[in-house]
C-alpha cells in the first residue's frame, strides 16, 4: 500500500451560495481510501460570511452507520472578514472510494479552502 501526502484547494467557493461544491472526490481508480489530516477555510470577502462543510458518503459500513449519508463535519460557521478557520481541530475524517468533501457558504465566491490529506492506495 502506497501513502501519498496532497494538498487540495480551491482559490474562491462555491460558485453558487446554498449549492454545496466538491472539494475533493475520493478515487475509484485505484481503490483508494484517504484521511483528511487538515481543512483551513478563509474569508476573502468584505463582510462576515458564513460556511458549512459536508462528508457525502457512498460507502455503508457497519453499527449505525447509514448508506449513502451526507453528514456536516461543520454547519453555518460565522468566519469574520480577513479570518481562517480550522476545521477538524484535533481529528482526522477517513474517506473511502467516491465519498466527498463539499464547501458551501452563505455567499457564492467567498471562502478560499485548503486541505491536507494522504490518499492510501
Amino acid at each position: 500500500m502506497a501513502n501519498t501526502f496532497k494538498v487540495v484547494s480551491h482559490d474562491v467557493m462555491p460558485a453558487s451560495a446554498g449549492s454545496p461544491e466538491d472539494l475533493y472526490t475520493c478515487p475509484s481508480s485505484p481503490a483508494t481510501t484517504t484521511v483528511v489530516i487538515g481543512l483551513m477555510v478563509a474569508n476573502v470577502h468584505t463582510a462576515q460570511v458564513t460556511f458549512s462543510v459536508k462528508h457525502v458518503s457512498t460507502t455503508s459500513g457497519g453499527g449505525r452507520s447509514a448508506t449513502n449519508t451526507t453528514t456536516f463535519l461543520q454547519k453555518d460557521i460565522p468566519i469574520a472578514v480577513g479570518e481562517s478557520k480550522q476545521c477538524l481541530v484535533g481529528g482526522k475524517q477517513v474517506l473511502e472510494t467516491g465519498d466527498k468533501i463539499q464547501i458551501d457558504c452563505s455567499v457564492a465566491d467567498k471562502v478560499s479552502v485548503t486541505m491536507s490529506i494522504m490518499e492510501i492506495t
